[in-house]
């Protein structure tokens, strides 16, 4: 007597097919079992993103000074050319060696580059900050920015070790410890360089720190990232490494039809990846957003801190700092607690679109806020920097999701690759943009004021650089 239907064991028509030795595979079948909010994993992801972002920006509170300490520019005034080379380098060497980076982890694995990345910060790192010289300090960083690529790789990692409702937030976790990095880091320079100078009961002129002012810092994030060396060691590889006929990104079994479809896709951004408009489209906006980032970061703070006569706030660094804390803390809570709800209700697309959308009419409020004062001002201007934040994090993460999106995971290492080369060269033109903008600004209301007879050498801070700079553009 045949078995009826209902007391049959139920078998599915397509099963995922899994392999023994593939470590890719090994992670799918775990996401199959597990349900629940991946803790461990967006811990891995938050240590590696926070390690590539605390050597970027570290350097910038004491740069001017060890440039200054090389005596390599014969005026004060050139300090500043030297220091924007030793800035820029970073940004150069990783422009130049993201795609590489991009193929070898699509080929060879995830985890592989990411232990490369923390390791190279951990030597070279270092040795910025032993560093005697100019060029010393130049190719070091150079050689950093060559050798760190983990913030693309990272994002893919975080696509493929996530489940699909899981996604929204595991980049959002790249996005906010990428941010606090870029906050912390010029803390930590800024608190522990030239330590003999600032607690002589700890540190004496004689010792190691004394001789090199600008070491502990960089150790400090140096054995930061050696513990995330350490650790990345049980990280798990998300990389297929076997050989099927969809591909080395796929365990798929599916019917014929919809099985050739993928294999001719699959074809396609193989051999055309800079073809894939999706791909390309969602790097053009990437480019768009980092470069009003950075234009923005330099801007703020040289407005925040100007005289109110020229439009500013007139703050102390102080009072930047408490904004920019403040920030931070509120993008964290955003980021991780609403972010992931927001996206799951209008899409990444929307909340680009929105937060594109939004950020116009909010910097363009920033001059009216100029024009209040006492608590109303400090009240105003935190609540539209968290608001900016939060738009300009949450637009950047709707952008990493549709980026991994447009492409299989045999690509997704070469397409973050490309989207750190042109996000890098986007980054390089933005404080020259924003340095341009802001000078224009000091040009056109020092002429104005100098018309009136209002302007004078005799100032201080912005109005004193500011007669600087309309002196030797007029001399």
């Amino acid at each position: 007597m045949a078995e009826s239907p209902e007391t049959s064991d139920a078998v599915p028509l397509f099963e995922k097919a899994y392999h023994a030795n593939c470590p890719g595979c090994k992670v799918d079948r775990l996401k199959q079992e597990r349900r629940g909010i991946p803790y461990r994993d967006l811990s891995f992801i938050w240590i590696v993103s926070l390690c590539t972002a605390l050597p970027i920006s570290s350097l910038f509170p004491f740069l001017y000074f060890m440039i200054g300490d090389f005596h390599i520019a014969k005026r004060e005034e050139d300090i500043g050319f030297y220091a924007g080379f030793v800035g820029s380098s970073f940004m150069v060497g990783r422009a130049l060696t993201s795609v590489f980076w991009g193929v070898v982890a699509d080929r060879y694995g995830r985890k592989p580059v990411i232990l490369i990345g923390t390791f190279s910060v951990v030597i070279l790192n270092a040795l910025f900050g032993l560093s005697t010289s100019f060029w010393m300090a130049l190719c070091t960083r150079f050689l950093l920015g060559c050798f760190n690529s983990l913030l693309g790789t990272i994002r893919a990692y975080a696509t493929e070790v996530s489940r699909e409702e899981h996604r929204a937030l595991t980049l959002s976790v790249v996005s906010t410890s990428r941010g606090i990095g870029l906050i912390i880091g010029p803390a930590i320079g800024g608190f522990f360089a030239q330590p003999a100078e600032k607690y002589p009961f700890l540190f004496s002129q004689s010792s190691i720190f004394g001789r090199y002012p600008y070491f502990l810092p960089c150790l400090l994030i140096s054995i930061y990232a050696a513990g995330v060396f350490i650790s990345c060691w049980w990280l798990p590889e998300t990389l297929h490494m076997h050989e099927s006929t969809v591909g080395r990104d796929s365990c798929d079994s599916s019917d014929a039809t919809k099985h050739d479809t993928e294999v001719e896709e699959q074809k396609t951004y193989e051999d055309n990846l800079l073809k894939n408009w999706p791909l390309m489209s969602t790097i053009i906006v990437y480019c768009v957003f980092s470069l009003q980032e950075i234009a923005y970061s330099e801007i703020f703070s040289l407005w925040a801190v100007s005289e109110r006569k020229y439009g500013g706030l007139n703050f102390s660094s102080q009072d930047v700092g408490e904004v920019l804390a403040i920030s931070g803390l509120g993008l964290l809570l955003f980021q991780l607690l609403l972010y992931p709800r927001v996206e799951k209700i209008l899409g990444p697309i929307m909340i680009t679109q929105l937060s594109a959308g939004i950020s116009i009419p909010l910097l363009s409020s920033y001059p009216y806020i100029a024009m209040l004062s006492g608590l109303t001002l400090h009240i105003a201007i935190n609540f539209a920097s968290i608001l900016r934040n939060a738009l300009s994090v949450s637009g950047v993460t709707g952008i990493f999701i549709l980026l991994n999106n447009a492409v299989p995971q045999h690509q997704r290492g070469a397409a973050n690759g490309i989207s750190m080369t042109a996000m890098s060269i986007s980054k390089a033109f933005g404080p020259a943009c924003g340095g341009a903008l802001i000078q224009k600004q000091w040009v056109e209301l020092l002429v104005v004021a100098s018309k009136h007879g209002q302007l004078s050498h005799d100032g201080s801070g912005i109005q004193r650089q500011a007669c600087i700079v309309l002196d030797c553009l007029y001399s």
